[in-house]
C-alpha cells in the first residue's frame, strides 16, 4: 500500500521543498518543534503525506520548523489528543471531522448520512462554502485548521456473523462507532445498538465480542487488520469522513507569518495528493480484502435512507446545524431528507 503514496510523497515534497528553499527567510536560531499526532497506521496515505509535508517544511525553513509525526495513536487516542492539543501539551493533530464534532458541532455537517454521491463532491463542498463555515467555527474553538481537509473516505459496515443487507439486519446489532454524536445518531436511527469505542481499542473489542461489528473506510479496515476479526463487509457508503489538520491556536500565532505560509502550503499541497491516494486505496481494496477472506455485499441503499427519513434523522440534524449550514450543504448534495 505504501507504494501508492510514495510517488506522490516524493514528487510533492521535492517540488514544494525546492521552491520554498529559494526564498527561505532568515531566522536568528529560533526553532519550532511541532508534535503531530494521528490515529492512523504508519503506512496509511494520511500518515505518509503528513511525513512528506514535514520533510518539505524542514527543508524550506532550514530546520527551523520541525514536524514530528506520531502515527498509530502513539500520543493517545483521538479524545485524549484533542484534549492535549487544546491544553498545548501537543501542537498539532489530524482528527476525523466526526470526532472533532464533540468540540465543534459544525464539523459533522459533511457526515450527514448518504449525503454525498462521491468523494469529489465532498471535497468540493469542504473546499467551498461548507468548509469556510466549518473553519470559522474551528477557529472560534481555539484551534487553527489547515485550509484543505484530508480524505478518509466513505465508511462501510462490517459484521462477524451475518451480512448486513437491510435496516432489519441492524435491529439490535452491536456496532462500534467512534466518539461522534452524529455516528451514534445515525446508527440508533437505523435501529442498531451503537457503542462508542476509540479505534485504538477496536480490534480487541471485535476479537472479544464486546461488539459484533464496526464501520470504517476500507483503508482503515485493511491497515487496522479488522478483516482478521470480521467476516462480512456491506458496501453501505453511509457516511463520508474527512480529517482536519488542526494546530493549537496560540502556538500557531507564535510562529512567524512567513513560516506559517510555508507550513500551510506544505500541508495543503499534500492534501490534494493524499485525497488521490486515499481514493485510489479505497477503490483497490475490495479484491485484496476478499483475498483475506472477507465476504462483500452491495445492499440497496434506498431502504436505509427511508429509515433515516422516517426516524427523523434528517429533520433533527437540519435543526441542529441551522439554515446557513444546511443550505450550504444542499448546494452540493441537493435536497436531503
Amino acid at each position: 500500500m505504501a507504494s501508492i503514496s510514495r510517488k506522490n510523497f516524493l514528487t510533492g515534497a521535492a517540488a514544494l521543498g525546492t521552491a520554498a528553499l529559494v526564498s527561505r527567510p532568515a531566522r536568528a536560531g529560533q526553532r519550532y518543534v511541532i508534535k503531530f499526532g494521528i490515529d492512523l497506521a504508519a503506512d496509511h496515505p494520511s500518515t505518509l503525506h503528513a511525513m512528506a509535508a514535514a520533510k518539505t517544511i524542514k527543508a524550506a525553513t532550514g530546520g527551523d520548523v520541525i514536524v514530528e509525526v506520531f502515527p498509530s495513536s502513539q500520543l493517545g487516542n483521538d479524545t485524549h489528543m484533542l484534549s492535549e492539543i487544546r491544553s498545548g501539551a501537543i501542537q498539532m493533530m489530524a482528527i476525523g471531522d466526526n470526532i472533532l464534532a464533540t468540540l465543534v458541532p459544525a464539523a459533522a455537517i459533511d457526515n450527514i448520512g448518504f449525503a454525498f454521491k462521491d468523494s469529489q463532491t465532498a471535497w468540493s463542498a469542504l473546499d467551498g462554502s461548507v468548509g469556510a463555515l466549518v473553519r470559522a467555527d474551528i477557529e472560534a474553538a481555539g484551534l487553527h485548521p489547515m485550509s484543505r481537509i484530508w480524505d478518509e473516505g466513505f465508511r462501510q459496515t462490517t459484521s462477524k456473523d451475518k451480512p448486513i443487507n437491510s435496516p432489519a439486519d441492524l435491529a439490535g446489532f452491536k456496532i462500534r462507532v467512534p466518539p461522534s454524536p452524529i455516528s451514534l445518531s445515525l446508527f440508533r436511527d437505523l435501529g442498531a445498538a451503537p457503542t462508542v469505542i476509540n479505534i485504538a481499542e477496536l480490534y480487541t473489542a471485535l476479537q472479544t465480542g464486546v461488539v459484533d461489528g464496526q464501520e470504517n473506510p476500507l483503508s482503515n479496515i485493511q491497515t487496522q487488520k479488522f478483516y482478521e476479526v470480521q467476516k462480512y463487509c456491506a458496501l453501505t457508503n453511509h457516511m463520508w469522513v474527512g480529517y482536519w489538520l488542526v494546530m493549537n491556536s496560540d502556538y500557531w500565532k507564535s510562529i512567524p507569518a512567513d513560516y506559517q505560509k510555508i507550513i500551510g502550503d506544505a500541508f495543503d499541497t499534500q492534501a490534494l495528493l493524499q485525497r488521490k491516494d486515499s481514493l485510489a486505496l479505497n477503490n483497490s481494496l475490495q479484491a485484496k480484502l476478499a483475498g483475506e477472506g472477507m465476504v462483500f455485499n452491495t445492499p440497496d441503499l434506498a431502504p436505509f435512507r427511508a429509515k433515516l427519513v422516517s426516524s427523523g434523522f434528517y429533520s433533527d440534524w437540519k435543526a441542529k446545524f441551522g439554515p446557513a449550514f444546511w443550505s450550504a450543504l444542499e448546494q452540493y448534495t441537493g435536497p436531503l431528507g
